[in-house]
């Protein structure tokens, strides 16, 4: 029986597969590491030439590309946080992201924390539970909506035609309508108008001394009026003490310059004549003299 020499080659090679472990977060995979091998095929390149090399990189690959296929298992992590000075459970479950806040940080460290949550000593070890993100749900498919089919539009007969001309011609014709206007503003009230005579400047006195609490009425100023000037707004006395001092009494109740300026009312003109201005003065010192134009029934 002949020697085997260490290069003689055998007829058939039996069947060999290499299998390793890759661990994809608690499950195993069996990888083939080495193609199966035919009857006669070529022996196994040795370990460190370039063709094992090449070899070794094609399953390391293929490994990779079935562990990045299959997703890890969704699974909660602990890990532990170290007090420092000024935390509180609130703060650290906030800054932590722990979902259900300090009462559930509370709840998992209560063995470590004690009976009172508010106290908690820098350096305490605390074990932070962080779940692991829901997967995203995916977006509501949008409803396709399909066009509405436009409707055709039916042929015009002649007979048709003609009414609609019909109908524009005497739409032309036809006298246009005119909007609604709106209604004009109502106009703001006048001031009350006075005549240009005794009566209407009396009255107007009397409005302007209601306005500034000096009294008086209609029928004691008329008095005073016809006794001083008979109801010449222009009168003037040149004859009495008052002419003989240089200041004559003048308007409708005979008042000196001195007298008028001191007791002109605000609003009213400053001439002398002025009928209202004459009268509202004249009246303004009676009230404070004799208390109202009204007391008075002789020269004042």
């Amino acid at each position: 029986m002949p020697a085997h020499g260490k290069h003689r080659r055998p007829k058939h090679r039996t069947l060999t597969r290499g299998l390793t472990l890759a661990g994809t977060g608690g499950a195993a995979l069996a990888l083939p590491l080495v193609a199966t091998a035919a009857a006669h095929a070529a022996p196994a390149p040795a370990s460190g030439t370039p063709t094992a090399i090449a070899a070794e990189k094609t399953v390391s690959s293929a490994a990779e590309k079935i562990k990045e296929s299959i997703p890890a298992a969704a699974a909660s992590t602990a890990r532990t946080y170290t007090v420092a000075s000024g935390d509180s459970l609130s703060l650290i479950a906030q800054e932590q992201g722990v979902r259900g806040g300090w009462k559930v940080l509370y709840n998992i460290n209560r063995s470590v924390v004690g009976d009172n949550p508010s106290l908690i000593h820098p350096g305490l070890e605390l074990t932070i539970r962080k779940q692991a993100a829901a997967a995203p749900k995916a977006p509501a498919k949008a409803k396709a909506t399909q066009p509405k089919a436009k409707a055709k539009a039916k042929p015009k007969s002649a007979t048709s035609t003609s009414t609609e001309r019909a109908s524009r011609s005497q739409e032309r014709g036809a006298a246009p309508v005119k909007a609604a206007q709106p209604a004009a503003p109502a106009a703001a009230p006048t001031a009350p108008r006075y005549s240009n005579d005794l009566d209407g400047w009396i009255r107007e006195s009397l409005d302007i001394m209601a306005s500034y609490g000096i009294p008086g009425s209609y029928e004691g100023i008329q008095r005073n009026i016809m006794r001083e000037s008979s109801g010449n707004p222009q009168a003037i006395n040149l004859w009495d003490s008052n002419a003989v001092k240089g200041t004559p009494s003048k308007g409708l109740l005979q008042v000196i310059e001195p007298t008028f300026l001191a007791y002109h009312v605000p609003g009213t003109s400053m001439d002398l004549f002025d009928p209202v201005a004459n009268i509202t003065a004249a009246c303004n010192y009676a009230a404070d003299r004799y208390g109202s134009i009204d007391n008075v029934n002789g020269p004042y």
